[in-house]
Formats: structure tokens, sequence, C-alpha cells
């Protein structure tokens, strides 16, 4: 059975998939990501980070998106989202009908989908509800052992996509598999 936790967003989704039978270990997961940053269009071992398409209206942008993963998800048994952020602020409502696409696409296929809070995801992570990136980023790397920045030659002081979105996925997806497991 494979499942699949994925951190959706317009700029930079990312996916973490994993077979439910396998222990759950970074090395078990196989990531992909888009993004429009040249340097993180590669492939590193179990991270593939492809090129953001080209788009001209929102419409063709959230079917894109949304195609993008049903690709690499397709053989997935279950998937996990992280739900909206009530305290959102910008573009919620380009976000909602992004996700809305994704939603009913996995709808279509059948394929059962769970919604965690986004505060969910943080505590089950760190063991706060209201963690930022930096602190999920340093509680993946205590956990994992990995060093992920320099993985996928992430340069930036400030954790931003794609390296808070791979982190988000493994938490995303790591929910997902304990609560099969258990």
């Amino acid at each position: 059975m494979n499942i699949a936790g994925i951190d959706y967003s317009l700029r930079c989704p990312c996916i973490c998939k994993i077979n439910v039978d396998y222990t759950f270990h970074f090395e078990n997961c196989n990531f992909n990501y888009i993004t429009d940053v040249v340097k993180y269009q590669r492939d590193t071992e179990n991270i593939k980070g492809s090129k953001y398409e080209d788009w001209t209206e929102d419409l063709q942008r959230y079917e894109t998106l949304a195609d993008w993963v049903v690709q690499f998800i397709g053989d997935c048994d279950q998937v996990a989202l992280e739900g909206y952020s009530y305290s959102s602020s910008g573009r919620v409502f380009h976000i909602a009908e992004n996700t809305g696409i994704l939603k009913y696409k996995l709808y279509q296929l059948s394929i059962p989908l769970t919604i965690f809070p986004p505060s969910e995801i943080k505590k089950f992570a760190t063991g706060k509800g209201n963690a930022d990136k930096e602190k999920m980023y340093t509680s993946f790397t205590e956990e994992t052992g990995i060093d992920l920045k320099n993985k996928i030659d992430y340069t930036r002081e400030k954790i931003e996509s794609p390296l808070a979105d791979i982190v988000d996925s493994f938490y995303i997806c790591k929910k997902l598999w304990s609560t099969i497991k258990t």
C-alpha cells in the first residue's frame, strides 16, 4: 500500500511518498517537487526537483499542478494534505481554488484523502502547534540526521521553498503513515 503526504501550494508543491510496509525513514521516502528556481531543478537520490511549467491563466496553472500531483501519486492508496491555515492572508481564494481542483481529481480517481490541520502537523513534528519553518527544519534534522540543505544545495539562510516544502511533506506523510499503522 503506497501513501503520500502533499505540501500543496501555488509556488512549490512537494510530495512525499512511501510504502506503508516500510519503516518510516527519510531514505524509504521518495520526494518530488516543482520549482521555478533552476538551481533546485535536479535529482538527488530520493528527491526530484522539476521545472515549474509555464502557464497563461490561473485555471491552467491549477490544472497543471493537480495533474502533476496525480501523475506522481497515481499508484497511491491514500493521500494526505495539510488543511488551510485560518490566519492565512494574501491569495487565499487562489489557494482554495487550486486545492479544490486537486481534491476533485483525487475524488475522480477514488483516492481517499485525509486533511490534517496545520497545527496538528506542527505539533506532531515539533511538539508545538505553532512551530515556524525554522523549528520544523530543526526537528527534521534532529530526527533524521539528514543535512537536507547540503543534499539539495540550499544556500539561503532563511528556511524557504523547496526546503520547507520537503520537510512539511515528510511530516504530513509520516502523520498519515502513523495513523494507518496504529
